[in-house]
C-alpha cells in the first residue's frame, strides 16, 4: 500500500489521501442468468456490497449497541469510551473502545499488518502506534464520509468466517436471507461474530456463538433498543443456523460446469482488458435461463442415475475395461493410476522405488466419495487410493447443451454429473467420436452440392472403399444388409450406414469436411470414408449443437453464445457480444434436412420413435438423430423443435469402458431419455413461453418433392443403381 510518510520506517507510515478517499475493496464478480438469477461468483474474498437502505434496523441496532453506542455523537474517537479503558486497565480488566470508524480504518488500511513498521512487533509500542493511526484515520474518515456511509463501508468490509466477507454474503451463508430481512437473533449472532469469527462460529462452536449472541441481545436491551420481554424471548430462540447454512463454492449451486468454463474464458478476457475477475466486482450477464438449467440438470441426473444402476448390474463381478474382442485389458488400472497426480507426487517422493509407491497406493484410508445412493451424492468410506481409482472408473458421465437456434443463446449447459467429484466438462472441454449424429452433415452436403431429394432411392448393399494403404474398408449396418432400396429420408431415419457411405462416395470426404467447418465444427477431422459414419474424428457437444442449429435456423449458422455483456461495479458496460453468423444452406435446403430428420421420430422404424411416449411430443414436430459409436463407447442424441436445439452425450471417461450390447449401449437408450426428460419439463412450464407446434415452412413452393409416402421405399423416378462388390476382407464399420 502506498504511504505518504514512514518516519524512518519505525512507524510504518500512513495511507496516501487518494487511498483514504477511495479505499480499494475486493468485490466478487457475479455471473447472472438471463432471467435475473445469480448463478455464481468469482472471488478471492466472497464479498458483495449493500447500500445502507438494504440493512435491517435490527442489524444497525445490534451493531451500535455492541460496538459503538455513541456512534452518532462522536467524530471518530469516543473519548468517554477511552477514559473507561483507562479505568478498566487500572482495575486489571480488559476492555475495548474502538469506534466503528476506528475498526473500519483498521480493516481498510491494515494498520496492524501492512503499515506496522519496524516497531510493529514490539509491545506496547506496536499497540500505541496502531491506535494512534486508527484515531487519525477515523477522524479523516468521519470528515470524508457520512455516518451511514461509514457503517455501510464497515459492514461491507468485515470478515465473518466461512468465506463470507461483508454482511450480504454472511446473511446468505448462515441464514439464506438478505441483510434487510435479518431478525433480531440473526442480526445479534452476526454482530457477535465480529469479535472473533472462529471463536463464535455457530457451526463449529454453537454454544459459544449462542452465548455471544445473547450478550449482544442484552446490550440491545441495556440501551433500550429492546424491551426486557423481547430480549428474554429472543434469547430463548435456538441459534437456527444449520438449515440455512451454505458456504458458497464453485462446486455447489446451479450451472457448476458452465461457471467453471466461464471462469477460464473470463480470466482470459480480463487479462486482455486489464481487469481482475476476482476483485473488480464485475457483473457478467449470460444467456443461461436458470429454470431451464435446473430442468436440464434434473434430466441428466434422472437418466444417468438410472443408467448407472444398469451399468453396475451389467458388469457385476467383472472389470468393465475390455478390448474389441471383449477381453479385459491387462494392466489397464495401473496405467490409469500412473497418469494420476497422486502417483506423480509419490514418484517425486520415492523415485523408482515402485514397491514403496504401491505400498502407499494399496494402504486403506478414510475418504469421502461420490455415490448415487444418498441425497447429497457422497458417502464416507475406507478405500485404498488404488481401489478408489477402480471405483471411479465405473461411472458414466454426460454432457447436455440446449440453445435457441435463432439467437445462438445457450439456455442450458450440463457438463457432467457432479462437479465436486468430476471436474471435466463434457460440453465444450470434452470431444468424442460422434457416430451417426454426424451423418446429417453428410446428407446436408449431398443436398447442398447435388440437390438430392429426400425421396431419392439408394440400395442398402455393402459399400467398399480402397484405402490409400491398399486395404479396404466396408460400411456395415448393425443389423446387416437388406439389399432393398431406401429413400434418403428413410435411410437417415433408420441410420443405415451403407447409404451414408454411398453419399460420401459421391461427395468425397474433403467436401464434407469443408461443410462441417461451415457448420461450426472446430475439431480435427480426417478425410476418410469412415467420416460418413462419424468415424473421422472427435466432436464436442458444443460444436454439434451449434451445427444442428443451422437446420433449425433456416440454414444460417450462428455461433453458440453464452455471455451477452459484462459491466463494471458502477454499471458501465465493458463488453457486449454480437455472435458471428453466416448462411450455410438455403432456407429450402435447411427445411429439407429438417423434414428428413423428422423421419427418425415419425417413421415406423425411426431410431428416435421412443420420443413418442413423452407428452411434449404430442402436437410438436421434433427433428432428431441418434448416435452410437463402435463398441457402444458413446451414446449421442441430437434433436430440435421450432424453439430449441439440444445435444446430449453419455459415456464413460475411458472409451474402453462401456456396455457390451446395443440393448443398453445405443444412443437411443443412453442419451435420448435425457433429451426427453428435459423437453418434457421445458414445455410443461408456461412461464418459459414455449408452445408446441410444427416447424415453420419456407414461403413459396419447394423445388423438390417431400412426400415420399406414395413410393414403396423411395423413388421420385430417380435411384442409385451402383453395382456392388462383396468385400473379401471387410473392416469393421458398425456405427449407429
Amino acid at each position: 500500500m502506498a504511504v505518504n510518510q514512514d518516519w524512518g520506517g519505525y512507524f510504518g507510515g500512513m495511507p496516501d489521501l487518494s487511498k483514504l478517499e477511495n479505499p480499494k475493496t475486493e468485490l466478487a464478480s457475479e455471473l447472472w442468468s438471463s432471467d435475473g438469477e445469480l448463478l455464481g461468483k468469482y472471488f478471492r474474498e466472497n464479498r458483495t456490497p449493500v447500500k445502507y437502505e438494504e440493512l435491517s434496523p435490527n442489524l444497525v441496532n445490534a451493531l451500535t449497541a455492541t460496538e459503538d453506542v455513541r456512534f452518532e455523537q462522536h467524530s471518530g474517537i469516543d473519548l468517554p469510551g477511552n477514559l473507561a479503558i483507562a479505568a478498566a486497565l487500572l482495575q486489571g480488566k480488559k476492555r475495548g473502545a474502538s469506534t466503528i470508524s476506528q475498526q473500519l480504518a483498521k480493516v481498510l488500511f491494515s494498520t496492524r499488518q501492512e503499515l506496522k513498521g519496524k516497531w510493529g512487533d514490539t509491545w506496547p509500542l506496536n499497540m500505541a502506534i496502531a491506535k494512534s493511526k486508527e484515531w487519525i484515520l477515523a477522524i479523516k474518515l468521519e470528515r470524508s464520509y457520512t455516518k451511514r456511509e461509514i457503517m455501510t463501508l464497515y459492514l461491507n468490509e468485515v470478515e465473518l468466517g466461512s468465506n463470507a466477507f461483508g454482511i450480504k454474503t454472511a446473511a446468505k451463508t448462515y441464514f439464506n436471507t438478505t441483510p434487510d430481512k435479518l431478525t433480531v437473533p440473526q442480526a445479534a449472532m452476526l454482530v457477535g461474530m465480529l469479535k472473533s469469527p472462529v471463536r463464535y462460529h455457530p457451526i463449529m462452536r454453537e454454544q459459544s456463538a449462542l452465548n455471544r449472541r445473547n450478550t449482544v441481545i442484552e446490550q440491545m436491551e441495556k440501551y433500550e433498543l429492546l424491551t426486557s420481554a423481547e430480549a428474554e424471548r429472543y434469547k430463548r430462540e435456538p441459534i437456527g443456523v444449520k438449515e440455512g447454512y451454505n458456504v458458497e463454492s464453485h462446486n455447489s449451486g446451479t450451472a457448476t460446469y458452465f461457471r467453471s468454463v466461464m471462469r477460464n474464458w473470463l480470466i482470459e478476457w480480463c487479462a486482455r482488458n486489464g481487469h481482475d475477475l476476482f476483485a473488480d466486482g464485475l457483473r457478467i450477464h449470460t444467456t443461461i435461463d436458470s429454470r431451464m438449467q435446473t430442468y436440464a440438470e434434473q434430466a441428466v441426473q434422472q437418466q444417468v442415475r438410472e443408467l448407472q444402476g444398469k451399468f453396475f448390474a451389467h458388469w457385476r463381478g467383472r472389470n468393465p475395461w475390455i478390448d474389441e474382442n471383449g477381453r479385459e485389458i491387462p494392466g489397464f488400472l495401473n496405467r490409469i493410476v500412473r497418469e494420476s497426480d497422486h502417483y506423480k507426487a509419490l514418484r517425486e517422493q520415492y523415485g523408482n522405488d515402485s514397491a514403496s509407491i504401491y505400498r502407499v497406493l494399496r494402504a486403506p484410508v478414510k475418504m469421502r466419495v461420490f455415490t448415487w445412493d444418498t441425497p447429497k451424492q457422497e458417502k464416507d468410506t475406507v478405500l485404498s487410493p488404488l481401489d478408489s481409482v477402480r471405483y471411479y472408473l465405473h461411472f458414466l458421465h454426460a454432457g447436455l447443451m440446449s440453445m435457441d437456434p435463432r439467437t445462438g443463446h445457450i439456455k442450458a449447459w450440463v457438463g457432467g454429473i457432479n462437479h465436486k467429484y468430476f471436474k471435466y466438462d463434457h460440453v465444450r472441454q470434452g470431444a468424442r467420436q460422434p457416430g451417426s449424429v454426424f451423418k446429417p452433415l453428410v446428407y446436408a452436403t449431398a443436398i447442398a452440392e447435388r440437390s438430392y431429394s429426400p425421396c431419392y432411392e439408394v440400395d442398402d448393399v455393402p459399400r467398399t472403399f480402397v484405402l490409400p494403404a491398399g486395404n479396404t474398408w466396408t460400411a456395415k449396418n448393425s443389423g446387416g444388409y437388406s439389399y432393398q432400396s431406401y429413400t434418403l429420408r428413410n435411410a437417415l431415419a433408420q441410420s443405415l450406414n451403407t447409404v451414408a457411405a454411398y453419399l460420401i462416395q459421391q461427395m468425397k470426404p474433403e467436401i464434407v469436411i469443408d461443410y462441417a467447418r461451415q457448420f461450426g465444427i472446430t475439431t480435427k477431422l480426417d478425410a476418410t470414408p469412415a467420416l460418413a459414419l462419424g468415424g473421422g474424428g472427435d466432436v464436442s457437444v458444443f460444436d454439434l449443437t451449434g451445427a444442428y442449429g443451422v437446420f433449425a435456423n433456416q440454414g444460417r449458422w450462428i455461433e453458440p453464445m453464452f455471455i451477452t455483456e459484462i459491466k463494471d461495479k458502477t454499471g458501465k458496460t465493458l463488453y457486449r457480444h454480437i455472435p458471428p453468423q453466416k448462411e450455410v444452406l438455403s432456407e429450402e435446403k435447411a427445411y429439407i434436412m429438417t423434414y428428413m430428420l423428422r423421419g427418425s421420430t415419425e417413421t415406423p422404424r425411426g431410431t428416435a420413435r421412443g420420443l413418442s411416449k413423452y407428452t411434449f411430443f404430442q402436437g410438436t414436430e421434433v427433428a432428431a438423430k441418434t448416435g452410437t459409436t463402435q463398441n457402444y463407447s458413446d451414446g449421442w442424441f441430437m434433436g430440435y423443435t421450432k424453439d430449441l436445439v439440444t445435444g446430449v452425450w453419455v459415456g464413460a471417461d475411458q472409451r474402453s469402458i462401456h456396455f457390451r450390447d446395443g440393448n443398453l449401449g445405443q444412443g437411443a437408450r443412453m442419451a435420448m431419455p435425457a433429451f426427453g426428460h428435459f423437453l418434457e419439463r421445458v414445455y410443461a412450464d408456461p412461464a418459459l413461453g414455449y408452445t408446441r407446434g410444427p416447424f415453420p415452412k419456407p414461403l413459396g413452393e419447394l423445388e423438390v418433392e417431400l412426400d415420399c409416402s406414395k413410393y414403396h421405399q423411395g423413388g421420385a423416378g430417380k435411384r442409385d443403381s451402383t453395382h456392388y462388390v462383396m468385400p473379401t476382407n471387410p473392416l469393421s464399420g458398425q456405427f449407429d
